[in-house]
């Protein structure tokens, strides 16, 4: 009996052996699988198909070789493969369906705290398929405790959005990856680093070089896929195709204005005559970071110390009544205490602030652009960087991957978006637009909300009154006066 003849006779000894029970096992397994394909739009992966075949009905691989043994290694074996298979459904649970999500600063206050959990719903406009597929599931991009990448770089899928329930809205809350994440540094990873190389190129400095030979200070630049950057979560302002512009701190959509939403912060500059404790400032529910231990020193205002502080209206109210305050409180936008500036796009001189910008437009997918050397800084990244073409200006004129061709389709949408603390958030006025495939989901409910700066004995440390509750209560209010 030749090779072939035994190999084939092997492979019919071992489909007769298989139970009935498990043939419907890998049917509806296999039904499930194919499905899966189909939605996701990647036929290469039907190829993981076989490793179904084996593991069902084959068994070359043996996969249950640990099931004969007795003692440790029984034991042991029989806690790996639960815990696999528990990450296999982890894994398919974030991709698709949904997962948690912790507030790490005050950006969204008070709309969100600083130690809420939440519960994304990725389904909301639909999950997107993983560009990088083979990673650790419970970590974004850097492996718990023992460091390194949490992902293999290969194979990485094209971005492709399965379809959901609804489009995006102005006023919702979105989960996205920073869009500047795409390059960090691996000494600094929380720091933005295109706001680093700006400012080492207005000392006069090749970033570039400069960083190379500071390796103790940077560390060593690392490129990350869209799915591996940083979460960050804003509230959507503005929406693809149209017209946005800021002035004095509001917002204009296609020339009219559009309402704050009810818990919006803005910064105040707060005269005081004498320290304000920081338990007051707990009570009032301004976080220790947000105001400092004390009054910042070196600072004169009318003859005394002074606070920078984020307040609603409500606030505003109370804090003017406290006896520690000596006169009247100011925006911080208008006190003129601080620099303002230095926003997208980075390295123009066109006096735009936080506060105040010319209104520009929003880009939609499928529609077309007159680029010219003015409007070039505002999207050139999301033509370069974000759909994956080579822009060059040569003698005046705006190539293309290489075409003199000054209209431009863009191939995704893209949005706006703002913290509700507004002096006091890392958001699109200083990263820019935020296309389409870096959005993650949008929170659905609050698991569990704790306040980080109480004591674990202080009864107010879990925010019982958060717990499963609407993250987002103030989009139904705005469009109740027009947000639309």
């Amino acid at each position: 009996m030749n090779s072939n003849n035994r190999h084939y006779q092997d492979f019919r000894r071992r489909l007769s052996e298989v139970k009935t029970t498990r043939w419907v096992r890998f049917t509806i397994v296999s039904i499930l699988f194919f499905l899966l394909v189909i939605w996701i739009g990647s036929p290469w992966l039907a190829i993981l198909w076989l490793l179904l075949v084996d593991i069902y009905i084959t068994g070359y691989v043996p996969w249950n070789w640990w099931k004969g043994k007795k003692g440790a290694v029984r034991t042991v074996m029989a806690w790996v493969d639960a815990i696999v298979y528990a990450l296999v459904l982890v894994y398919i649970i974030f991709a698709f369906i949904g997962q948690n999500y912790k507030i790490p600063s005050s950006s969204l206050e008070k709309s969100l705290l600083v130690g809420d959990f939440l519960w994304v719903n990725k389904t909301t406009y639909g999950p997107r398929v993983p560009n990088t597929p083979l990673h650790f599931p419970l970590a974004q991009h850097t492996m718990p405790i023992i460091g390194g990448k949490s992902y293999i770089e290969h194979p990485q899928l094209a971005y492709h959005r399965l379809p959901g329930i609804r489009e995006v809205e102005r006023g919702d809350i979105v989960v996205f990856n920073f869009p500047e994440g795409d390059t960090v540094l691996s000494r600094m990873p929380d720091a933005d680093y295109y706001m680093i190389t700006h400012a080492l190129r207005e000392r006069g400095l090749d970033p570039q070089e400069y960083i190379a030979l500071n390796k103790a200070q940077f560390g060593e630049i690392i490129v990350r896929p869209v799915d591996r950057r940083e979460n960050y979560v804003k509230r959507v302002i503005g929406l693809p195709g149209e017209r946005l512009q800021l002035i004095n701190d509001t917002v204009y959509i296609n020339g009219s204005p559009i309402a704050f939403a009810d818990h919006v912060q803005f910064n105040y500059i707060i005269p005081v005559s004498r320290a304000i404790s920081d338990d007051k400032w707990l009570e009032l529910g301004v976080r220790r970071e947000d105001h400092g231990v004390a009054p910042i020193s070196g600072n004169e205002l009318a003859g005394g110390l002074y606070y920078t502080v984020p307040l609603t209206d409500e606030m505003k109210r109370i804090v003017e009544a406290w006896p520690e305050v000596s006169g009247p409180l100011q925006k911080e936008n208008i006190a003129g205490f601080y620099e303002i500036g230095n926003v997208w796009p980075l390295g123009n001189d066109w006096g735009w602030t936080r506060a105040n910008t010319d209104e520009f437009w929003i880009p939609k997918r499928g529609k077309t652009l007159h680029l010219t050397l003015d409007n070039l800084p505002l999207y050139r990244r999301a033509i370069e960087t974000y759909e994956g073409n080579k822009v060059e200006v040569k003698d005046g004129r705006i190539l293309i991957n290489g075409i003199d061709n000054p209209y431009y389709t863009f191939r995704m949408d893209y949005y706006w978006m703002m913290g509700d603390n507004r002096d006091r958030s890392l958001d699109s006025r200083y990263f820019g637009l935020v296309p389409e495939d870096h959005v993650v989901g949008t929170p659905q409910r609050i698991l569990i909300s704790i306040d980080e700066e109480r004591a674990l004995t202080d009864p107010q440390k879990i925010r019982w009154n958060r717990i499963l509750a609407n993250p987002n209560p103030d989009k139904d209010k705005a469009r109740e006066k027009g947000w639309k």
